[in-house]
C-alpha cells in the first residue's frame, strides 16, 4: 500500500541589505511562491473510474460477446464472409483491450486476467500439437492449458494464419479442429472479460466492487487519494515504456541486421501498429478523462494543470504527437510493422516514434510525478 507523501510549505527568509549610508534598506522583499498546490481529486477519480476504466471494460466485454457470436456463426456456417466477419470482430475486440493497458492494475492483475487474455508470444508448436488431436478440444480442456495457447493471439493465429506473407486467410485453410479451438477459446475469453467487468462494477464472491475502493480511498487497497493518482500515472508510464522499449524496440533491433520479426506482437493479423496507437490512445483517455470525442471531463490533465498548466499542455501535446508518430510508421506504401522494421525509410519513422515515446515517458515519470510531492493532498 502506497503511503501518503507528507509535504510542508517552504519557509520564506528575507535577507535585509544595508544601504551605503549604513541604514536599513526599504527594498520590498521578493515574493517566494509556495511549494504546494491545491486540487480536489474526487470528481476526477470518480470520472476516470466510471467513464474511462469501467466503461472501457464494458465495451471490451460487449466486443468479446460479439467475437464469441462471430466464432459460433463461423463454426455453424464456414464461409469466407463469416471468416472475414470473425476477423473483424477480433480486431474490434482488440482496440478496447489495448487502450485499457494504460491502467493494468487491480483485478486484471490480481485475478490473472492479463496473461489469460493476452499472453505473447504464442506457443504455436504446442497449439499445433493440440490441433492434431481434435478430440481433446473443448472449453474445459483449453482453459486448463497454458495461457500461451489461449486468448487474443491464439484466436488471431487461427483466424488470420501465420502472417508471413499476408494477413488474409482463405476459408479453405480453416480446419474443423481450428474452428472448434477458436470457438472454445472465444468462450473462455468472454468469461474472463465478464469477470473483469464484474470485479470493478459489482464485485465477485462477496468482495467489494473494486471501483468503490478506487473512488473512496482511505482503505486497505488505497490509503489515500494520492495513492490513487500515483497508480494512474504509474500505469500510464508503464504502457508508454512497454510500447517504446518493448513492443517497438525489441523487434526493431539495434540496426537493420538485428531485426527480429518473431517478437512483433499481433503479427498474424498485421494489427501491430493499431495496437501500439491504441495503447497510447489509452494514455490520452486517462489524461483527458474521456474517450476521444466525448464531452470534457476531469482527468490527469486537470491534476497536472493545477500544479503546472504549461507542463499539463506540454504533456498532452506529447501524447498526441506520439500517437501521430506511430501512425506515420507505415509511410505512403502502408507497410505493416513487421515489414517497416526491415525498410530503411520505415526505420527512420520508427526511430522518430521511439524518441517521441521516450520524451513522453520522461515528462510523466519525472515532471508529472514530481507534482505528487508538491500536492497539498486536499
Amino acid at each position: 500500500m502506497k503511503q501518503q507523501i507528507k509535504i510542508s510549505l517552504l519557509s520564506v527568509a528575507v535577507a535585509l541589505g544595508l544601504a551605503a549610508c549604513g541604514g536599513s534598506s526599504n527594498k520590498t522583499p521578493e515574493k517566494v511562491e509556495p511549494t504546494t498546490f491545491d486540487f480536489a481529486p474526487s470528481a476526477m477519480i470518480t470520472n476516470l473510474s466510471n467513464d474511462v476504466i469501467v466503461a472501457g471494460y464494458t465495451i471490451l466485454n460487449d466486443k468479446a460477446e460479439a467475437l464469441h457470436q462471430a466464432a459460433q456463426t463461423l463454426v455453424n456456417t464456414p464461409t469466407q464472409a463469416n471468416l472475414v466477419a470473425a476477423q473483424e470482430a477480433w480486431i474490434a475486440a482488440r482496440a478496447p483491450w489495448e487502450q485499457g493497458e494504460s491502467h493494468i492494475f487491480g483485478p486484471i492483475d490480481a485475478m490473472g486476467i492479463d496473461p489469460a487474455l493476452d499472453s505473447w508470444p504464442l506457443a504455436t508448436a504446442d497449439l499445433n500439437v493440440v490441433l492434431a488431436t481434435p478430440g481433446l478440444i473443448n472449453a474445459t480442456a483449453v482453459k486448463a492449458m497454458n495461457t500461451d495457447v489461449q486468448g487474443y493471439h491464439t484466436m488471431e493465429y487461427l483466424l488470420f494464419g501465420d502472417g508471413l506473407t499476408d494477413n488474409e486467410k482463405d476459408i479453405a485453410e480453416l480446419t474443423d479442429a481450428q474452428s472448434t479451438y477458436l470457438l472454445a477459446t472465444a468462450e473462455i475469453f468472454k468469461g474472463y472479460t465478464q469477470q473483469l467487468e464484474d470485479a470493478w462494477l459489482v464485485g465477485i464472491d462477496g468482495v467489494t466492487p473494486y471501483q468503490e475502493s478506487f473512488k473512496t480511498a482511505n482503505n486497505a487497497i488505497y490509503g489515500s487519494n494520492l495513492a490513487v493518482i500515483e497508480e494512474l500515472i504509474t500505469g500510464m508510464v508503464g504502457i508508454i515504456n512497454e510500447v517504446g522499449t518493448g513492443k517497438i524496440a525489441d523487434p526493431f533491433g539495434a540496426d537493420i541486421g538485428s531485426i527480429d520479426t518473431s517478437k512483433v506482437e499481433s503479427q498474424y493479423s498485421w494489427n501491430s501498429l493499431e495496437d501500439f496507437a491504441n495503447n497510447i490512445t489509452g494514455v490520452l483517455n486517462v489524461y483527458n478523462g474521456e474517450f476521444t470525442g466525448e464531452a470534457d471531463q476531469p482527468g490527469i490533465y486537470d491534476f497536472v494543470a493545477a500544479g503546472d498548466k504549461v507542463l499539463a499542455d506540454r504533456i498532452k501535446a506529447e501524447i498526441v504527437q506520439s500517437i501521430a508518430d506511430i501512425k506515420a510508421i507505415p509511410g505512403t506504401t502502408n507497410l505493416p510493422f513487421r515489414q517497416a522494421i526491415a525498410d530503411a525509410d520505415g526505420r527512420v519513422r520508427i526511430q522518430t516514434a521511439i524518441d517521441s515515446l521516450a520524451k513522453l515517458e520522461k515528462s510523466l515519470e519525472i515532471d508529472a510525478v514530481a507534482l505528487l510531492k508538491k500536492w497539498s493532498g486536499k
